[in-house]
């Protein structure tokens, strides 16, 4: 099946000229391309969280594969969604699935199911599309969303892809879509969300689940954001940089009700 865009027009442009002219602005063309094992990149509308993933995305040096987690907003579809086939589209083109390395994932896996009604509708996943094919037009895809099982199934799942990754002796860049904290006042977001972000650097998946836990965090995308932390010190990761952080109140100057935005790579044994 082809995957249609959802928010094109609401979340970013649908029309490719503007879309190509907004994402230009908000990536970083004279910084230096390193290389990653993962990244956590927000999701929420382009005027928001854009130039967010835009700093974060133009520090990588993507990959012909990119695995994509992103939360389930919708409740549709089963707990823990793959598709393994298909092509996803977006104003800018499609993306093809690597049906490969996806088919290797979910034989691996005791937790995924081959599933495309999570992904008609659900955004997490479409609004990282453009800006990696801004950089790399010919990437292939493999789409995963999360739902609400545990916090051992997500760390199951991030082991699961990373021996299917091994197993084919792939080279990929894993993304956790990830808004942060939602709906509070700024100093509260910024409070939480240091929580968060210093558990994501210190790539500790446990911390991370206590934390959002312990202090309330709403933040949506902690469960591909586990995947992702323990993928990534299975394949190697040696650490981890906060590329930018900021809420939707210096975007929008009403700071009493904020989104918090932040941008994470994580680094392999060579860095």
């Amino acid at each position: 099946m082809i995957r249609r865009p959802v928010v094109a027009g609401q979340f970013y442009p649908a029309s490719a000229s503007e879309l190509k002219a907004m994402v230009e602005v908000m990536v970083k063309e004279d910084v230096g391309k390193e290389e990653v094992i993962g990244l956590v990149s927000p999701h929420a509308g382009y005027i928001y969280s854009g130039s967010v993933a835009g700093a974060t995305i133009s520090r990588v040096k993507l990959k012909d594969t990119l695995i994509i987690m992103g939360p389930n907003h919708t409740g549709a579809g089963k707990p823990l969604s793959i598709m393994t086939e298909g092509k996803w589209e977006t104003p800018l083109g499609e993306v093809e699935i690597d049906a490969e390395l996806g088919k290797k994932i979910l034989a691996n896996s005791k937790h995924l199911e081959e599933d495309d009604k999570a992904h008609i509708y659900e955004h997490s996943i479409e609004v990282q599309l453009p800006f990696l094919q801004y950089f790399k037009p010919d990437f292939k895809l493999v789409p995963i969303i999360f739902g609400h099982p545990s916090g051992a199934t997500y760390k199951e799942v991030g082991r699961e892809i990373a021996g299917a990754v091994k197993e084919l002796g792939r080279e990929v860049v894993i993304i956790a879509s990830s808004d942060m904290s939602h709906y509070e006042p700024q100093a509260s977001a910024q409070k939480k969300d240091t929580q968060a972000i210093g558990a994501i650097l210190n790539l500790d998946e446990d911390e991370l689940l206590k934390r959002v836990a312990e202090f309330n965090i709403t933040m949506c995308g902690y469960a591909p954001a586990v995947s992702l932390i323990v993928a990534a010190k299975e394949l190697g990761a040696s650490g981890a940089e906060l590329v930018k952080y900021q809420t939707s109140g210096e975007v929008t100057g009403d700071f009493s009700s904020v989104v918090g935005y932040a941008g994470i790579i994580i680094k392999g044994g060579g860095e």
